[in-house]
């Protein structure tokens, strides 16, 4: 008689068990203590679809990150290679007011060259004119590309200035024509090295600007092609000798 017992147990733990699943999938979860109005059953048939909202919301961040990493590195880079110009400004401004002292020191001793006197004031200028206009936006193309050509220009007036000037031995002893011409040959040193460091400020940017997938960034914000300071003229890539 006493033998049937253990046959009924599991019908009774079976019962209880179904018993107990139905009750728990009915209670209410508990979250900062609060009851939600969500089963238990019901939240985790939405736990995929929150796992899948989290990781969207990881990899969206993720994106932004990289977004805010790469237009901060274009930011610094387009802003290292306008200080650079700032510097090169800085010297050219210094040698345009250089010239008109020599020109009008020059003018005592060379009354017969007033055509070339002439040619380089004119020629100061118009360089003046073309690094004030690119000074106020520098890097861009057509801007720089003037800039070089009227510092061409100015360079080869020069040139043909000093070579005159070796039939004047009374303006080759001139002591202010000699300070002068120190203090010109210094301020051309430092433009070729202004400019060069320039240069290499607007590679490194183009470089950054042009790489994948930074590119796609730089198009977005619009971060333009920068143009480096070139001289059109290879005989003006060397600073001017000034000699008396």
């Amino acid at each position: 008689m006493m033998a049937g017992h253990p046959f009924r147990q599991p019908a009774k733990s079976g019962v209880a068990e179904c018993f107990f699943g139905q009750w728990l999938e009915n209670q209410p979860v508990f979250l900062n203590g609060q009851g939600s109005s969500l089963p238990y059953s019901a939240l985790i048939m939405l736990t995929p679809v929150v796992l899948v909202l989290i990781f969207f919301a990881v990899v969206i961040g993720l994106l932004l990150l990289f977004v805010i990493f790469k237009y901060n590195g274009l930011v610094v880079a387009r802003n290292l290679y306008r200080n650079s110009f700032a510097q090169i400004d800085v010297q050219l401004k210094r040698r345009y007011d250089l010239i008109p002292n020599l020109v009008e020191t020059a003018k005592a001793y060379m009354s017969h060259e007033r055509d070339t006197l002439e040619a380089v004031i004119t020629a100061r200028n118009q360089a003046s004119g073309a690094c004030a206009t690119a000074a106020a936006n520098p890097g861009d193309p057509a801007s720089m590309m003037a800039l070089g050509q009227a510092e061409a220009g100015l360079g080869g007036v020069l040139g043909r200035l000093f070579a005159l000037s070796e039939s004047y031995p009374d303006l080759k002893a001139n002591q202010t024509m000699m300070q002068l011409s120190e203090e010109l040959t210094s301020t051309e040193n430092r433009v070729a090295f202004a400019r060069q460091a320039y240069n290499d400020a607007v590679m490194q940017y183009n470089n950054q600007r042009e790489v994948f997938p930074t590119n796609i960034i730089a198009g977005m914000f619009n971060f333009t092609s920068a143009q480096s300071f070139e001289v059109t003229n290879a005989a003006e890539r060397e600073a001017v000798k000034v000699q008396f």
